[in-house]
């Protein structure tokens, strides 16, 4: 897992956007590294999703804050299920040509 934060700069979050850049590095890597065997190595990158987490960020942010959040995602925020979803198809068969690459699950977010 790493986060539309490794694809996208954003104020005030550089040392975790840097930390999920290396996350995406380390899985291309991998995806070389572990292909003669048959492994593949994918990294999913989900922007906002409605968690706990999320929620209690929302409660000390304010109406106005969240809602700037949210406009900044086309397709409103996700679902856990959403970026489960994502996961489920890559480690299915389905997707048994896929290594090395990123699959972003973000609303829309990294399209504008």
């Amino acid at each position: 897992m790493s986060s539309v934060a490794g694809l996208v700069g954003q104020a005030s979050i550089a040392a975790y956007g840097a930390s999920k850049a290396a996350l995406i590095g380390l899985c291309k890597c991998l995806a070389i590294e572990l292909a003669a065997e048959g492994i593949r190595a994918n990294v999913v990158a989900a922007a906002m999703v409605r968690t706990e987490l999320a929620e209690r960020m929302f409660a000390t942010l304010g109406q106005e804050q969240t809602e700037a959040i949210r406009a900044s995602h086309p397709l409103g925020f996700g679902e856990p299920e959403d970026v489960a979803n994502a996961i489920a198809f890559l480690l299915s068969g389905a997707s048994r040509w896929i290594t090395g690459s990123v699959m972003t699950v973000d609303g829309g977010y990294t399209a504008q």
